[in-house]
């Protein structure tokens, strides 16, 4: 698995060199490769699917501005959910200041046969029942894939409060499911 995630992250980083030197057509696989990650990243956040689509499309943008100055540590991912998550907020400050219209509570779900639309109504109930860190957290875990400690690098937390907090979202998704 480990050789996976290193020949994943390494691909991830040749695209963003790449991209640096004004491929567009590394710009389409980069997308293809991250476009679920940060779109279920920014509808946590955002929760609002036409927002989280926005966040998706400027975070893309900004890359193909923002890869000439790119270095890389191994670490492509965290450094495009990093645009993201400033994207995010810029939404969020933008928002409150316009707006008093409520969020939306929204999950992105890929396509997967295998759900049925009543396990997507039992996975929206339990996501919904996490704070919004907590949900952060356990979208960036769950289904970006990122380590425990990215995670706080990413959100500016000590690894410590990432890890509280990721179980105490398992313990509530847990006790949401037996309730079920």
């Amino acid at each position: 698995m480990l050789n996976v995630e290193t020949n994943s992250l390494k691909m991830l980083d040749e695209q963003i060199a790449k991209i640096a030197d004004g491929d567009k057509s590394a710009l389409a696989v980069l997308y293809n490769c991250i476009s679920v990650s940060v779109y279920s990243y920014a509808l946590s956040v955002l929760k609002n699917r036409s927002d989280a689509e926005d966040v998706l499309h400027d975070t893309m943008l900004e890359v193909w501005r923002s890869a000439p100055g790119y270095q890389s540590m191994g670490k492509p991912m965290a450094w495009i959910i990093t645009i993201a998550r400033s994207l995010c907020l810029m939404n969020l400050r933008r928002k409150s200041r316009f707006s008093d219209e409520p969020l939306e509570t929204a999950v992105y779900m890929p396509e997967n046969e295998e759900l049925t639309s009543e396990d997507k109504i039992v996975i929206r109930k339990c996501i919904e029942t996490l704070g919004d860190s907590e949900r952060e957290i356990v979208i960036l875990h769950a289904v970006s894939g990122f380590k425990h400690r990215e995670i706080a690098e990413i959100l500016g937390l000590p690894l410590s409060t990432v890890l509280s907090k990721y179980n105490r979202a398992i313990k509530k998704l847990r006790k949401t499911l037996s309730d079920n």
